[in-house]
């Protein structure tokens, strides 16, 4: 028998992981805008122009399988989450605003444009880590849990500024890709300060994930994913070693290993979590829609799905390769 609330899970994690892998980077492109020169700012703007719009699909897709899959979670966390869900869409508006109008602003206004750029994806980028952060320990309050919050929250910019960086060595050449490589490796430094807070604030924070995580000897198969990640990070430190010092090294890798070690930290995120959809309160299975709902959703998630995945390929088949400055500057 087909275990309908299993699928959706599923669905809705990949979607979930999807917006902050492809989204992730271009808000991270964002941040580092105030660290470029106004001619590599254009770089880094055509760099995500052909995707920072449609990778948002994946948010909303995510959003929309937990509206309709799960509706009694929906309630829960929507309302839990309420300031942190503002203050995301007011950033993911206002870094959309931005985008538009720095293309025809001139002297101080394209300037201004560029700062609220980096401001919306700032705030949209904290806003994600802080929602994390609650989402984790159940939506307690208290002192201490909104530290744990932020600390999450300074791990997820962190995340998305390596996402970022190591796409831009991807996508550009020259002096901006150089700098690219510094960025990468501050990032890494960051990403490995927040894994390491994050790793001992969880347990601390929930009872449950300590419980799952460290139930020796029964979880010691899970330090593969621990030790995979710090091997995707040594890796790319590696890369971008060799980059600075002008080696031949590939230029995808450290994308690639930022990629890397997201996935690994999802499937442990995915792992703490499973089977609740709201920590230690509600289950998959008691949250979810009727199986007669949940059949007709499954199968237009079905149909769209399909056509979401096969317009993201072909929008990145399409623009591959460096981007060049001007791209939307007429």
């Amino acid at each position: 028998m087909i275990d309908l609330p299993v699928i959706f899970t599923i669905l809705m994690g990949a979607s979930i992981l999807a917006y902050v892998v492809l989204d992730g980077y271009d808000l991270g492109v964002a941040m580092l805008m105030p660290a470029a020169d106004a001619p590599e700012q254009d770089v880094m703007v055509a760099s995500i122009g052909p995707f920072w719009d449609a990778n948002e699909t994946w948010l909303v897709l995510g959003i929309g399988l937990l509206l309709v899959a799960f509706p009694a979670a929906h309630g829960v966390v929507l309302t839990a989450l309420y300031l942190p869900v503002t203050a995301m869409l007011i950033g993911l508006m206002l870094r959309g605003v931005a985008f538009e109008f720095r293309v025809k602003a001139e002297g101080w206004h394209r300037e201004l444009w560029n700062w609220l750029f980096w401001f919306g994806s700032f705030l949209a980028a904290l806003a994600q880590g802080l929602m994390l952060g609650s989402y984790v320990t159940g939506f307690e309050s208290g002192f201490g849990y909104f530290l744990f919050a932020l600390v999450v929250a300074g791990g997820v910019c962190g995340g998305y500024v390596l996402l970022g960086a190591s796409w831009l060595i991807l996508r550009t050449e020259g002096r901006l890709q150089k700098k690219a490589v510094g960025w990468t490796r501050w990032g890494l430094l960051w990403v490995a300060l927040g894994f390491v807070l994050v790793s001992l604030g969880t347990p601390l924070a929930s009872d449950t994930v300590r419980d799952k995580w460290f139930d020796f000897p029964g979880t010691l198969a899970l330090m593969l994913l621990p030790l995979a990640s710090m091997a995707a990070w040594v890796w790319v430190w590696r890369l971008t070693g060799r980059l600075r010092k002008g080696m031949s090294a590939p230029e995808w890798g450290p994308f690639a290993g930022a990629v890397t070690i997201y996935v690994l930290a999802f499937g442990g995120l995915a792992y703490s979590l499973f089977p609740y959809v709201v920590m230690d309160r509600m289950t998959i299975w008691e949250a979810a829609a009727h199986p007669s709902s949940l059949k007709v959703v499954l199968a237009g998630a079905l149909v769209v799905l399909p056509f979401i995945l096969a317009y993201t390929a072909y929008s990145y088949r399409v623009f591959r390769g460096k981007a060049t400055a001007k791209l939307y500057d007429h």
